[in-house]
């Protein structure tokens, strides 16, 4: 996997070890000897994975990666600390100032290179999002940058799979003071309880008693309900090969015994901030999918999904042989309302009429602004005079009751006129359903309004 890793040591012996190493597994290098120069690049956007030294002149490490982890720009940035410190003081330290991991020199290359491709799979999926995501702000959404900046990674959902009780009673009475945690002795049950029960982080033993934890690994990964979980490993000192097989297939850190308190609960935080990010990325992605298909006003659909979606429907229905119904709706005499109560007035009726108009719809119904003051809704398998009835019952339902504007200090009469129109053997397309339903509304203006009108004979 090709990726840019930025290699930030002050000392250039070292910076260049690292640079051949990498450049021999076919990374992209990128080099700093300062923590200054560092965020710089990573602000730029010119790397996908920092690995750091801490003991640099100026700004240290911890500090760098603390930087680097609190601004809008790079949280998001995976940070990896290679340094020659070695006490468990100094890990805790690294991983509390928001660091993905912490690897004391000698470095194993394999282990490495294993944690670095690691993270750069993790960092591709939120970039691919990210880039999906930069018209949010323009849609009035908030910024996910800034709270992943501002994520504690707390109150999460925790599923521990481990049948040795010794030690899930251990590990689950230190992250229960953060965390609200269950625990799965059963590994077979394990599956079942993590699709059910939507966890942030599953925890997976891998000394389980006849049962392999890297296929519990592998399954959830691959499950869609739980496949965004993030999934820790829990390994013995000699159990180095299979987690880096673990890491291969997905997951997303580990831990070896015996496993230290602090170390626990700052991995599990870390994973449940970069968790909870790439949820509001999937979730910001969905909103503004959502917002290019959806009229701002009313919350119907708009013109643009009706034109491919009734499109669809017409050629399902002529494939099929079955009927298709189409209604255009207008309200009457609108632009009166507007002239005499106001814009504001207007855009209450137009809001109050969608929610009218689709409430005597099924779900099954697409129903769309056309433009203006102007509703369509596509009836599928109805003909036009089954489709006629509930278009009465619409104009029923508009007209029976008055709508109330100026929040609800007033309230006005509304009617509305509709045109109906069938599919018909012989049309080409969907446009020819329209205009013969346009064609029934303009006559039932001129004969009056409020009344519905059907397609010419």
């Amino acid at each position: 996997m090709s990726a840019r890793v930025l290699v930030v040591d002050d000392i250039a012996t070292n910076v260049k070890l690292l640079e051949t190493k990498l450049a021999a597994e076919y990374f992209d290098v990128v080099t700093a000897m300062n923590g200054r120069d560092a965020i710089a690049i990573c602000e730029q956007g010119l790397c996908d994975i920092v690995l750091l030294d801490v003991m640099m002149p100026d700004l240290d490490g911890f500090e760098v990666c603390r930087l680097l982890k609190t601004s809008p720009v790079t949280a998001h940035m995976p940070v990896v600390m290679v340094t020659a410190l070695d006490q468990p003081s100094d890990r805790l330290k690294g991983l509390d100032a928001g660091a993905d991991d912490f690897l004391t020199k000698p470095v194993d290359d394999v282990a490495l290179f294993a944690r670095v491709r690691s993270l750069v799979r993790l960092k591709a999926v939120t970039d691919e999002l990210r880039a999906r995501l930069l018209g949010s702000r323009a849609l009035g959404l908030a910024d996910p940058l800034v709270a992943a900046a501002t994520e504690t990674g707390q109150n999460a959902s925790v599923l521990l799979v481990d049948d040795r009780a010794s030690s899930y009673e251990r590990l689950a009475s230190a992250l229960s003071q953060y965390h609200r945690v269950e625990v799965e002795p059963n590994p077979s049950l394990a599956m079942i309880r993590a699709a059910e029960g939507d966890f942030d982080v599953v925890l997976v033993s891998l000394d389980l008693q006849d049962f392999d934890g890297l296929r519990l690994c592998s399954q959830l990964r691959s499950l869609e309900r739980t496949r965004h979980a993030a999934v820790i490993l829990i390994a013995d000192m000699d159990d180095r090969a299979r987690v880096l097989r673990g890491l291969d297939i997905g997951a997303h850190d580990f831990l070896v015994r015996p496993v230290d308190r602090n170390e626990l609960v700052a991995r599990v935080r870390t994973q449940v901030r970069r968790r909870r990010f790439a949820e509001r990325l999937r979730d910001g992605v969905q909103i503004s999918m959502d917002a290019a298909v959806t009229d701002g006003l009313t919350g119907l659909h708009n013109r643009r999904y009706l034109d491919v979606h009734l499109a669809t429907l017409f050629d399902a229905a002529s494939r099929r042989g079955a009927p298709l119904a189409l209604l255009l709706l207008d309200i009457d005499r609108f632009k009166s309302i507007n002239d005499t109560w106001g814009h504001e007035a207007g855009d209450d009726v137009l809001r109050e009429f969608a929610v009218r108009v689709r409430g005597m719809t099924r779900n099954v119904d697409l129903v769309a602004r056309y433009g203006g003051e102007e509703v369509v809704v596509v009836i599928p398998d109805a003909t036009a005079e089954e489709a006629r009835f509930v278009a009465e019952r619409i104009r029923e339902r508009i007209g029976g009751t008055p709508f109330e504007i100026h929040r609800r200090s007033r309230r006005i009469d509304v009617t509305v006129s509709i045109g109906v129109a069938g599919r018909e053997r012989q049309d080409e397309s969907s446009a020819e359903m329209v205009k013969r339903a346009d064609q029934a509304l303009y006559r039932a203006k001129e004969t009056g309004r409020n009344r519905v009108m059907s397609q010419a004979a």
